[in-house]
């Protein structure tokens, strides 16, 4: 079972320095990976609309940024986005800043992708929000064409390009690892026909985890590719919506347990979300790593 941790935007309180330590401890205790959150914005409730998932002004430092601070400040952990917002950016750009990070960090980038939620977010950076799910699809090829392509020609129905280039080419090539979040049929159907790995919530129907699997592997078949090839990740907990939530990472049986499940069902990562770690009552970073040290271990 390989460990990634979401990183905890919130460290940014005690400045750059905590969170180089933070992602140098991350990388030092052992962990396998370090995925940054992405949102923008986030929006007030209003009388046209609901409050958001999180709260209006949870602080969310920039994914591809903040992955450039961490990749300047450890040398070996993966890094990557849990998920980018792909949709609601420029997929030419994002394959330049991808392609700039996989640079820097000596070939270390993976790349999660997901159609968002937020309408209003979709809004105030000017993009549509109805079509996201057909422009996801095709800036995944948009991206690939990027890494790998040259010259660079493509025509989809939302973007096109005719002869072009694209230098420096990332290190990995059109092989950065493009993983995607999402639980609906549609964002299945599309791990299958244009990832390499899925990014899945917590799952507590097991029978629905074990389908969705077996889903997403159908979906390669049909598209030409090697099912076995896909990988798996799963948060362990979701982010804490209520008191009760904020308990799971004070339990360590509830933290094995739970990863016991998540690797019986076939998923080869298990995520591990520090804000929520936060949440549960370590309100420093030097709390957050001696947490972190002991949920490593408990689980190695």
């Amino acid at each position: 079972m390989k460990l990634s941790v979401e990183f905890p935007a919130i460290s940014f309180r005690e400045g750059p320095e905590a969170i180089a330590r933070l992602a140098k401890a991350i990388e030092e205790i052992g962990y396998d990976h370090i995925d940054i959150f992405d949102h923008v914005v986030m929006g007030y409730p209003t009388e046209t609309r609901a409050a958001p998932h999180y709260p209006s002004r949870m602080p969310i430092l920039e994914a591809l940024t903040t992955l450039s601070f961490i990749a300047a400040n450890t040398k070996s952990i993966g890094i990557g986005t849990e998920v980018l917002v792909l949709p609601q950016r420029q997929p030419v750009l994002v394959a330049k800043q991808v392609a700039t990070l996989d640079i820097l960090s000596a070939g270390r980038m993976r790349l999660g992708v997901g159609v968002g939620w937020q309408e209003s977010e979709f809004e105030m950076l000017q993009e549509s929000f109805r079509n996201r799910g057909k422009r996801t699809d095709e800036a995944i090829q948009v991206l690939r064409a990027c890494w790998g392509q040259d010259p660079i020609s493509y025509r989809f129905k939302h973007y096109f390009a005719d002869s072009m280039a694209f230098e420096p080419k990332p290190p990995q090539g059109d092989k950065i690892p493009i993983w995607i979040g999402g639980m609906r049929k549609r964002a299945l159907r599309r791990v299958g026909e244009f990832g390499d790995g899925w990014l899945a919530m917590p799952l507590t129907d097991l029978d629905w985890a074990k389908s969705a699997v077996e889903s997403i592997k159908e979906h390669a078949v049909r598209s030409g590719r090697d099912p076995d090839a896909l990988g798996f990740q799963m948060m362990l907990d979701s982010p804490p919506q209520d008191e009760e939530g904020k308990t799971f990472y004070k339990d360590m049986d509830k933290i094995k347990s739970r990863i016991e499940i998540v690797e019986k069902l076939g998923f080869g990562w298990g995520s591990i979300n520090a804000t929520a770690i936060f949440q549960a009552g370590y309100r420093t970073v030097d709390a957050m790593i001696d947490k972190l040290s002991e949920i490593c271990s408990a689980i190695r």
